[in-house]
């Protein structure tokens, strides 16, 4: 007969277990014995993760009964399965996580209900999402324990939340994925507030004590013609995602290091001119005191075509590029320049759109190679594959750069043979100090 090794553990080690599973999977414990039953209030304090996909069965044939039927009873089923599962904490401690992510429910006051007892009961990490638009009762919508807080799709709040009104004291960490309230009474009753995600957000935005953001805005119709303001003196961390905007005013002064990535329009120019849409300098003037600045292969289009004079970025040590075969290089030569205290340069792909230039061609403004002037003491290629045209790029560098110190280039575990490293290792060196590591990706 097989021993029962699980019923023996601790209480305390089978509650960790049952944490770790879905809340659906956890809760069904209960039918095992009164002891599984007393276990799982245990369990269900780390995380509750209400998902009605779950209650989806794939194998179930439902046969003819129309999809209003169906989804009426899923939506029955997993209001069931809340209101019960709540109900089995009845005298439990503080939730340390909540999650409720729902396609159908449209039960307001229920709904409601349930984000209630969370934040009741102490909650750190609350995250909702829903399909459908249901406002959240802002009479309770505060707590003085959460930490994180997470708010998708469908919930919003109306415009009954008080603005300078203190919400949620202690809340560190905001997520803001395709909401429809105003957010910026929401934002500035969150005084702790350090680290905010928005996507699809409104184009202006103004906090006083935010650290570090992450901004996303996927729509082609969102800046052509708009301004985007961003007025954060302490934000010291900035990720940014989107079309280029007609014009930018931004206070930046504490920003040290920013990932880029705009986009220029499809057709990129105005009709009937040379003018290409948008305009970045301002942005770019805002980040005078950064330190590391990481730009996509499309930031680097931009940057060229949209930028009318590259400010000086005295205080630049680590620049970091991506590239590919579609996007140019020619943003290069400016970058650089107004960049002297350029240490680290980082480079994820060699071959660009005009690789086929002559050497250094591609790095020359004003009949001077703008490599040669470079202080760079790291150069750091991930994804070389070895080719041809890799090679004279990386030769480029190492024929330029004069005081560089260290190459670490990145290559795939099977590519990494002879044939790839003897013309990696031979290539001529213009700085006597120069070493060449390659390490396996």
């Amino acid at each position: 007969m097989a021993t029962d090794w699980i019923s023996n553990l601790p209480d305390d080690v089978l509650g960790k277990i049952l944490s770790l599973v879905p809340t659906k999977l956890a809760a069904s414990t209960a039918v095992l014995s009164k002891r599984w039953r007393n276990l799982l209030p245990l369990a269900l304090l780390d995380s509750l993760d209400f998902d009605d996909s779950m209650l989806i069965y794939p194998d179930r044939d439902d046969g003819e009964e129309e999809e209003a039927t169906i989804r009426e009873r899923r939506r029955h089923l997993f209001s069931d399965f809340v209101d019960k599962t709540l109900a089995l904490l009845s005298n439990s401690a503080r939730i340390k996580r909540f999650s409720l992510n729902c396609e159908d429910e449209d039960d307001e006051s229920r709904v409601n209900r349930w984000i209630r007892t969370a934040l009741e009961r102490g909650c750190l990490d609350l995250n909702l999402a829903l399909e459908t638009d249901l406002p959240i009762d802002s009479e309770f919508f505060t707590s003085k324990a959460l930490v994180k807080l997470s708010i998708s799709r469908g919930f919003y709040t109306g415009d009954s939340l008080p603005c300078g009104g203190v919400l949620f004291p202690a809340l560190k960490t905001l997520s803001l994925v395709s909401t429809s309230f105003d957010y910026t009474g929401f934002i500035h009753g969150c005084p702790a507030l350090e680290e905010l995600f928005m996507h699809e957000w409104r184009k202006h935005f103004s906090c006083p004590h935010v650290k570090r953001l992450t901004i996303t805005y996927p729509f082609v119709y969102f800046c052509r013609k708009s301004r985007v303001s961003l007025k954060t003196p302490s934000l010291v961390y900035l990720d940014y995602a989107g079309f280029v905007a007609r014009k930018y005013s931004v206070a930046l002064d504490s920003l040290v290091e920013a990932r880029l990535d705009i986009r220029l329009y499809d057709p990129p120019r105005v009709p009937g001119t040379d003018e290409y849409y948008g305009d970045v300098t301002s942005l770019i003037q805002g980040m005078s005191n950064i330190q590391s600045l990481h730009l996509s292969s499309h930031s680097l289009e931009v940057f060229y075509h949209c930028c009318d004079s590259m400010p000086v970025l005295n205080k630049l040590l680590t620049l970091s590029i991506e590239s590919d075969d579609e996007k140019g290089w020619q943003a290069m030569p400016r970058l650089l320049k107004s960049s002297p205290n350029l240490q680290t340069l980082v480079i994820k792909g060699l071959t660009h759109r005009f690789v086929y230039w002559g050497t250094c061609m591609l790095f020359v403004e004003e009949g001077v190679c703008s490599l040669s002037r470079c202080r760079v003491k790291v150069l750091e290629i991930s994804g070389y594959g070895g080719s041809l045209r890799e090679l004279k790029q990386l030769g480029n560098f190492l024929g330029k750069l004069e005081c560089l110190e260290t190459v670490r280039v990145g290559v795939d575990e099977e590519d990494n043979n002879k044939f790839l490293r003897d013309p990696l290792m031979a290539l001529p060196r213009v700085s006597p100090k120069c070493k060449i590591l390659i390490l396996p990706l």
